[in-house]
Protein backbone atom coordinates (compact mmCIF):
# COMPACT_ATOMS: atom_id res chain seq x y z
CA UNK A 1 0.00 0.00 0.00
CA UNK A 2 1.23 3.68 -0.56
CA UNK A 3 0.65 6.56 0.94
CA UNK A 4 1.07 10.59 0.33
CA UNK A 5 0.36 12.77 2.92
CA UNK A 6 0.22 16.82 2.35
CA UNK A 7 0.11 19.80 5.11
CA UNK A 8 -2.07 22.49 4.87
CA UNK A 9 -1.50 25.34 7.20
CA UNK A 10 -3.85 27.84 8.18
CA UNK A 11 -5.13 30.35 10.70
CA UNK A 12 -8.65 30.20 12.30
CA UNK A 13 -10.15 31.02 15.53
CA UNK A 14 -13.24 29.60 17.45
CA UNK A 15 -14.42 28.89 20.93
CA UNK A 16 -16.19 25.61 22.50
CA UNK A 17 -19.58 25.37 23.82
CA UNK A 18 -20.64 23.52 27.24
CA UNK A 19 -16.63 23.71 28.10
CA UNK A 20 -14.89 24.62 31.62
CA UNK A 21 -11.20 25.57 30.08
CA UNK A 22 -10.04 28.13 28.24
CA UNK A 23 -11.05 27.41 25.00
CA UNK A 24 -14.88 28.46 25.91
CA UNK A 25 -13.54 31.88 25.06
CA UNK A 26 -12.85 32.83 21.32
CA UNK A 27 -9.47 32.67 20.26
CA UNK A 28 -7.39 31.41 17.42
CA UNK A 29 -4.94 28.88 16.44
CA UNK A 30 -2.31 28.64 14.31
CA UNK A 31 -3.13 24.73 12.41
CA UNK A 32 -2.24 22.39 10.66
CA UNK A 33 -3.58 20.23 8.27
CA UNK A 34 -2.52 17.01 7.18
CA UNK A 35 -4.02 15.01 4.84
CA UNK A 36 -3.21 11.30 4.14
CA UNK A 37 -4.18 9.95 0.92
CA UNK A 38 -3.79 5.78 0.24
CA UNK A 39 -3.46 3.52 -2.56
CA UNK A 40 -2.99 0.29 -3.73
CA UNK A 41 -1.71 0.90 -6.85
CA UNK A 42 0.72 4.07 -8.18
CA UNK A 43 -0.46 5.42 -11.73
CA UNK A 44 1.33 6.04 -14.88
CA UNK A 45 3.50 8.59 -13.74
CA UNK A 46 4.71 6.38 -10.76
CA UNK A 47 2.37 8.66 -7.99
CA UNK A 48 -0.68 7.46 -5.51
CA UNK A 49 -1.43 11.19 -6.55
CA UNK A 50 0.42 14.61 -7.26
CA UNK A 51 0.59 16.45 -4.54
CA UNK A 52 -0.35 19.63 -6.28
CA UNK A 53 -3.86 18.39 -7.04
CA UNK A 54 -4.15 17.84 -3.31
CA UNK A 55 -2.98 21.61 -2.72
CA UNK A 56 -5.67 22.86 -5.72
CA UNK A 57 -8.23 21.24 -4.27
CA UNK A 58 -8.02 20.46 -0.33
CA UNK A 59 -5.73 23.97 0.18
CA UNK A 60 -8.09 26.06 -1.80
CA UNK A 61 -10.93 24.99 -0.10
CA UNK A 62 -9.39 25.46 3.56
CA UNK A 63 -8.00 28.71 2.20
CA UNK A 64 -11.71 30.04 0.58
CA UNK A 65 -13.75 28.58 3.99
CA UNK A 66 -11.57 28.01 7.02
CA UNK A 67 -8.82 30.21 7.02
CA UNK A 68 -8.81 33.39 8.96
CA UNK A 69 -12.20 32.59 9.72
CA UNK A 70 -14.47 31.94 13.19
CA UNK A 71 -14.97 28.23 13.14
CA UNK A 72 -18.19 27.85 15.49
CA UNK A 73 -21.14 26.14 16.36
CA UNK A 74 -24.35 27.48 14.49
CA UNK A 75 -26.30 28.15 17.63
CA UNK A 76 -22.97 29.72 18.88
CA UNK A 77 -24.34 32.79 21.00
CA UNK A 78 -22.14 34.59 19.58
CA UNK A 79 -22.90 34.45 16.03
CA UNK A 80 -25.20 37.13 16.12
CA UNK A 81 -23.19 39.87 16.99
CA UNK A 82 -20.20 38.59 14.99
CA UNK A 83 -22.48 38.46 11.80
CA UNK A 84 -23.50 41.97 12.68
CA UNK A 85 -20.08 43.00 12.90
CA UNK A 86 -19.12 41.10 9.52
CA UNK A 87 -16.94 39.25 10.78
CA UNK A 88 -16.13 35.71 8.74
CA UNK A 89 -17.38 32.55 10.23
CA UNK A 90 -17.46 28.79 9.19
CA UNK A 91 -20.57 27.45 10.83
CA UNK A 92 -21.03 24.11 11.66
CA UNK A 93 -23.45 21.71 13.53
CA UNK A 94 -21.14 20.39 15.81
CA UNK A 95 -19.02 21.55 18.86
CA UNK A 96 -15.52 22.88 16.98
CA UNK A 97 -13.55 20.45 18.40
CA UNK A 98 -9.80 19.79 16.82
CA UNK A 99 -11.50 16.44 16.07
CA UNK A 100 -14.74 17.70 14.32
CA UNK A 101 -12.70 19.84 12.37
CA UNK A 102 -10.32 16.83 11.23
CA UNK A 103 -13.70 15.39 10.60
CA UNK A 104 -14.92 18.27 8.54
CA UNK A 105 -11.50 18.47 6.19
CA UNK A 106 -11.70 14.67 6.26
CA UNK A 107 -15.18 14.07 4.33
CA UNK A 108 -14.40 17.04 2.07
CA UNK A 109 -11.26 15.23 0.77
CA UNK A 110 -13.00 12.51 0.02
CA UNK A 111 -16.19 14.03 -1.27
CA UNK A 112 -13.69 15.44 -3.72
CA UNK A 113 -13.39 12.13 -5.42
CA UNK A 114 -9.62 11.61 -3.15
CA UNK A 115 -9.11 8.19 -1.56
CA UNK A 116 -8.27 9.91 2.22
CA UNK A 117 -7.76 7.28 4.47
CA UNK A 118 -7.04 10.20 7.35
CA UNK A 119 -7.07 13.93 8.01
CA UNK A 120 -5.45 15.22 11.08
CA UNK A 121 -5.68 18.97 12.27
CA UNK A 122 -2.64 19.94 14.63
CA UNK A 123 -3.95 22.52 16.43
CA UNK A 124 -1.02 23.69 18.11
CA UNK A 125 2.60 21.99 17.69
CA UNK A 126 2.16 19.45 20.96
CA UNK A 127 -2.04 18.56 20.16
CA UNK A 128 -3.74 17.44 17.11
CA UNK A 129 -6.77 14.87 16.21
CA UNK A 130 -7.34 12.92 13.62
CA UNK A 131 -10.53 11.05 11.52
CA UNK A 132 -10.08 7.93 9.93
CA UNK A 133 -12.89 6.67 7.58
Amino acid sequence: MYRVSREIDFCYGHRLLNYDGKCRYLHGHNGRAVITIESPTLDDRGMVLDFSDIKKVVSTWIDDNLDHRMILHRDDPAVPMLEELGEPMFLIDQNPTAENIARLIFHFTRDQGFPVIEARLWETPRCFASYTA
